[in-house]
């Protein structure tokens, strides 16, 4: 676009939405503020014309994890739009969400110009780097475009190949973790358009979009995030006791590779597995038995973050571990875990060699006793769930499993994305979760997705939001999501429901444990010490905080119109969720 009668300002965020159209940007958040004006009318024509679809927000927080949930379901990059000042701040927990879980965020932040940074100027501070480690590349457009290329050129073409994956010149994949990337733009006045060019603004509309449609956007890269496919697995011979983890975000190779060597598989529910035959129903509750003594390898696909046993077993001195790195992860930096990296599959396979043949005592396979032990205790699992439900006797976690089945259930056979809040109930799910009996009667497993990055509670509502509009492109509907989450979960990100009316709306199910207060802790050593008379207060005040508010006013009040159902399921046990 070389239109010299656009205002500078104008000019360069139509440069700069151009260039991440034609990379295969499809959806942009946007919070309303009046330095990012050149960005909004831009994007207003762009959405005006099917070119993009952008979704507004008045909080920036908000705004911020509804584009971590577009990109998250997605699989790729989504554009945030801020304006200038405390509004660039707000999005720090969703950006360090996006670094740490490999989900490319693209934030463009509108700042002053030069003369006025270190000014006091209004909603003037210090934009470039604000965001630190956590960000994979950064630029500041202070004059953007040049007539010729120049260093802040360089800088975005690389920011954009980092964004999409692609290497410098465009043509290939990049080995490089995904993740955010930060445009800073700086606008000076006048920020409006002049009304004569509301016609070029259409036209560089419509003629982007023709653009688009022609070269199908050569530049889009599927993330890693993807569903991998197993090809095949060479003919290894009799390995050793070893297991598969498969954590956050593992995908299809993870239950591929275990079922091909017959392994016993350790899932957690955001793993993106599809109902995995070889997986151990409440796997960590064997922590302690003879056969987890026994183990002797342990190979690790995706980022595990979900239960101490795990976290142990990883890291235990004397067993041989390695992880699948195909491309380099986003969770961790090379040398900082005890796993020896791999790459190559063969490779991997070699490593856990195959256990169809090796038995343990009493003649079992290595793979059926792992499975015949975690049969037994789900099922002791479920006669408390079915003690819960017929008598209201919350036994522990009981309360918690209950609800986390029945989110499960519910969304499997309502065809909907299952999102699971960081704290209990997502532990919950993953002891009680019928992972191969679902599979093995021929039942449906939902998608499950989960913040495992950094595991925070922040912006569940909104991620569920942006997982549930990522499909809803030139005119699909929103696809289903039911959200499971606990009390504090829910009331941290509340104001997450406030969708305009102009806005499209998600088609979210809330499904909400409200046992007064954050439960998790009561799981923790907290909760023995919480027992305490010396430590009882405190424990309740400063880590079980308790709060007076009736959830089901809260979600009334924020209409019935905004695409989100709340269900409330009140228990008084303090072992609930969070």
């Amino acid at each position: 676009m070389s239109n010299t009668s656009f205002p500078d300002s104008l000019m360069m965020a139509v440069s700069v939405l151009d260039s991440l159209v034609r990379a295969g940007l499809e959806h942009v958040v946007i919070s309303p503020g009046s330095r990012s004006a050149p960005l909004a009318y831009a994007l207003a024509a762009l959405d005006a014309h099917g070119v993009v679809s952008s979704h507004v927000r008045i909080d920036e927080r908000s705004a911020s994890f509804l584009a971590l949930g577009l990109a998250k379901k997605s699989a790729t990059p989504v554009g945030i739009v801020t304006t200038s000042g405390t509004a660039v701040g707000e999005l720090m927990p969703a950006v360090m969400e996006a670094y740490h879980s490999g989900i490319p965020l693209v934030v463009l932040s509108a700042d002053r110009p030069p003369r006025l940074r270190g000014s006091g100027a209004n909603q003037t501070t210090t934009q470039p780097g604000i965001f630190g480690t956590f960000v994979r590349a950064e630029v500041d457009l202070t004059d953007y475009p040049h007539d010729e290329s120049g260093a802040q050129t360089v800088a975005l073409a690389h920011a954009l190949s980092v964004a999409f994956g692609k290497d410098g010149q465009w043509r290939d994949n990049t080995s490089t973790p995904r993740g955010p990337v930060h445009l800073n733009l700086a606008f000076d006045t006048p920020l409006t358009p002049p009304a004569k060019l509301g016609k070029i603004l259409t036209q560089w509309a419509r003629s982007l979009k023709d653009d688009v449609a022609s070269d199908s956007h050569p530049m889009s890269h599927a993330s890693a995030l993807q569903v991998q496919v197993l090809e095949d697995i060479p003919d290894v011979s009799t390995g050793y006791k070893t297991v598969v983890i498969a954590g956050d975000s593992a995908g299809q190779i993870a239950q591929d590779f275990a079922e091909s060597l017959a392994l016993p598989l350790f899932a957690e529910p955001s793993a993106g597995l599809t109902g995995a035959q070889n997986a151990v129903l409440s796997y960590r509750a064997l922590q302690g038995s003879e056969l987890w003594k026994s183990i002797e390898r342990v190979v690790l696909f995706g980022h595990p973050t979900l239960s101490r046993p795990i976290t142990a077993l990883l890291e235990h001195p004397s067993l041989e571990k390695a992880v699948y790195t195909p491309a380099a992860p986003s969770w961790f930096e090379p040398g900082q875990r005890a796993e020896k990296p791999i790459s190559d599959l063969r490779e991997l396979a070699q490593f856990a060699g195959s256990t169809q043949d090796l038995t343990v005592q009493g003649g079992e396979s290595w793979l059926n006793a792992w499975q015949n032990a975690g049969r037994a205790v789900h099922e002791d699992l479920m006669d408390e769930v079915r003690r819960y439900r017929t008598t209201g006797k919350n036994n522990g976690r009981a309360a918690g499993m209950s609800l986390a089945l029945s989110s499960w259930e519910a969304a499997a056979n309502n065809g909907e994305v299952l999102l699971c809040g960081s704290s209990n109930l997502i532990r919950d799910l993953d002891i009680i979760a019928p992972w191969n009996t679902a599979r093995s009667a021929g039942q449906p497993v939902p998608q499950v997705f989960a913040s495992r990055g950094l595991a925070g509670i922040d912006g569940t509502l909104s991620v569920g939001a942006g997982i549930s509009l990522a499909s809803a492109l030139n005119g699909e509907p929103a696809q289903s999501v039911r959200i499971l989450c606990g009390d504090i979960t829910f009331l941290h990100d509340a104001s997450s429901m406030n969708i305009g009316p102009l806005e499209k709306k998600p088609h979210l199910t809330v499904d909400v444990l409200d046992d007064n207060g954050g439960g998790i802790f009561a799981t923790l050593e907290h909760g023995q010490l919480g027992k305490h008379p010396d430590f009882s207060a405190t424990v309740e005040r400063f880590f079980t905080t308790p709060h007076a508010v009736n959830l089901q006013d809260v979600a009334h009040a924020f209409g019935e119109h905004n695409g989100i159902t709340v269900n409330i399921h009140r228990v008084s046990s303090q072992e609930g969720g969070k």
